[in-house]
Formats: C-alpha cells, sequence, structure tokens
C-alpha cells in the first residue's frame, strides 16, 4: 500500500487504504448524453489526507467514516489541488464501515452490494469503457491546452 504522503500528480496503478474523513454532496449532471453523479470526499490515512472522487456508485455507496482501500487508482490535479480517483481500471473497496457493528446481516448486506455492483459494472462495460476513455481524452486536451497557453505566455515575455 502506498501512503497519501508519497501519492504525486500523474502517478496511475495507485494501492492506498484511508479512512473518509469528510464527504460532500453527490452532485448529479450530464456530459455527453450520460448521467453522471460524482462526489468529493476527503481520505485520511496516518501520513496525510487527499480528495477523493467518488463517481456515479460509489457516490452513494461509501459514506463518511468508512475505510476503504482504492485499488489501481490514479492520482490527478484539479485547481491546484491532488486528487485520488479509482481511475480507468481501479475500485474502490470498502473494508471497514461508518457503523462499527458485527453482525452478520450488515456484512450480507455488504457482500450483496459488492456482488450486485460487480453484476451491474459487468453489464455497463462497455459504457463505463467509453465514458473512461472520454474523460481520458478531455485530460490530454486539457494538457495540450494548457502546454499551448504556457508556450503563448513564455513567447510574450
Amino acid at each position: 500500500m502506498t501512503k497519501i504522503s508519497e501519492l504525486r500528480t500523474g502517478q496511475g496503478n495507485v494501492n492506498v487504504k484511508g479512512i473518509v474523513k469528510e464527504m460532500g454532496e453527490a452532485r448529479s449532471f450530464n456530459k455527453y448524453g450520460r448521467q453522471l453523479v460524482v462526489a468529493n470526499a476527503m481520505l485520511e490515512d496516518e501520513s496525510g489526507s487527499i480528495k477523493l472522487s467518488l463517481w456515479n456508485d460509489d457516490a452513494s455507496r461509501i459514506k463518511q467514516g468508512d475505510e476503504v482501500e482504492i485499488e489501481n487508482g490514479y492520482v490527478s490535479e484539479f485547481q491546484g489541488e491532488k486528487q485520488l480517483t479509482s481511475g480507468k481500471f481501479g475500485k474502490i473497496k470498502k473494508v471497514g464501515s461508518a457503523e462499527s457493528s458485527d453482525s452478520d446481516e450488515d456484512s450480507e448486506e455488504e457482500e450483496s452490494a459488492e456482488s450486485s455492483s460487480e453484476d451491474s459494472s459487468e453489464e455497463s462495460s462497455s459504457e463505463d469503457s467509453s465514458e473512461k476513455k472520454i474523460e481520458e481524452e478531455e485530460f490530454w486536451f486539457n494538457k495540450t491546452l494548457e502546454r499551448k497557453i504556457l508556450m503563448c505566455l513564455t513567447l510574450r515575455l
């Protein structure tokens, strides 16, 4: 596992474990004809904290106080702040619940939610793939635009 303090912008294939200390409101919007949901959270471990972007089902499944494990995540930067997301091929697993109950019912609900999440993700994998491809294209477009603007500003000086 990588410690949050060791994360660097642009880093991929990141495996991080932490506790969701703050949870923002989920926002819904339409992008390229698809309805998307995103919520920002603050993930913390013993070394530090980072903003965590939760997309679609994860935005409602993950709660403040939950312990989560991000596998194959990606670190980006938005408005000067590092952000962690499950990325194109990553996933977020809930490994501890905000409600620290050890009852069998809770663990059965958790397993049921995870398996139904996996089932629905298999059905929509082609949709997710195209969505993530669009996100990646937008990312590189923005990076290219930033470089061009920087070059123009540098040449003017």
